[in-house]
């Protein structure tokens, strides 16, 4: 079995969850996700299986789209609603054109400071196992892009808001700075991912679709546009040794054809096109 399974992950499963029923359900190890998401979080999980797992790394770098809510008055050591209150405020106001303008100074490039209940590694050791030991370490930090961001809805000491970040943004990072700026304690107390890349909430599936066999693996002709090249006999023989190509193209990438099927993805690479993704 080989395809992309774009996943509606529901809350209260980790990413790792998700893949291990998967792993029961399709009777196979060969299986990876493009970008975790916390047990809290829900929304699109794209979700590789078998040789396309050679593809995780391509679509983990795609842009996200979220919606997130901000519950302002509590401050939690995760940054979300989730984790232990570390203080409280009642009656806490926040200025609607003042929220606007905060959000819209992030937009662009700036350094994000990781949260430390996070599954990045320092010295082979995960954020959140110092955190929970107790363990002080320098956060580090990653310059980040948000494209996009606006406001939903605000509603006594509660707002959403709709971003649109690049790969490795924390949504949790960014609302405890937004928050910061604003001069004021929030945390997230709700998050969706709704899109990656093309990936879009409206086109996943539950585990219980997947359960219920009713859902769709998508390949290659789905989720990229790449132009076809029609491959005679003898480049063929050498395409299915793995062997680059001196083809006069443009195009970054190429659909390889023959006879009449997709047999891999090749990459433009100075004057050759070589091996990208083998089917």
């Amino acid at each position: 079995m080989n395809g992309i399974l774009v996943i509606n992950k529901e809350n209260g499963f980790t990413s790792r969850d998700v893949i291990n029923i998967l792993n029961k359900k399709f009777n196979t190890k060969k299986i990876g996700h493009t970008g975790t998401l916390d047990p809290m979080a829900t929304g699109v999980l794209v979700v590789c299986v078998g040789r396309y797992t050679k593809l995780v790394d391509k679509i983990t770098s795609y842009d996200k789209e979220y919606i997130a809510s901000i519950k302002f008055g509590i401050k939690t050591d995760t940054l979300d609603i989730t984790g232990k209150v570390l203080e409280k405020k009642e009656n806490v106001v926040v200025d609607k054109c003042q929220l606007i303008n905060t959000l819209n100074s992030f937009l662009g490039t700036s350094m994000q400071e990781v949260p430390k209940y996070a599954a990045v590694k320092i010295n082979g050791k995960k954020l959140y196992e110092y955190a929970r030991n107790n363990e002080e370490i320098e956060l580090p930090k990653r310059e980040i892009e948000v494209k996009e961001i606006e406001l939903l809805s605000m509603v006594n000491d509660e707002a959403t808001f709709r971003v649109v970040v690049s790969k490795g943004t924390y949504i949790r990072s960014l609302i405890r700075d937004i928050c910061n700026c604003l001069k004021v304690i929030g945390t997230m107390s709700s998050l969706e991912r709704t899109r990656q890349g093309e990936f879009t909430i409206n086109e996943s599936f539950t585990l219980q679709d997947v359960n219920a066999n009713d859902y769709k693996l998508l390949t290659v002709e789905d989720i990229f546009s790449y132009k076809h090249y029609v491959l005679n006999e003898e480049e063929y023989k050498k395409v299915m040794n793995g062997a680059s190509l001196q083809i006069e193209n443009s195009e970054s990438f190429l659909f390889m054809e023959y006879e009449h099927k997709i047999i891999a993805i090749y990459q433009q690479k100075e004057d050759y096109y070589k091996p990208y993704f083998m089917l």
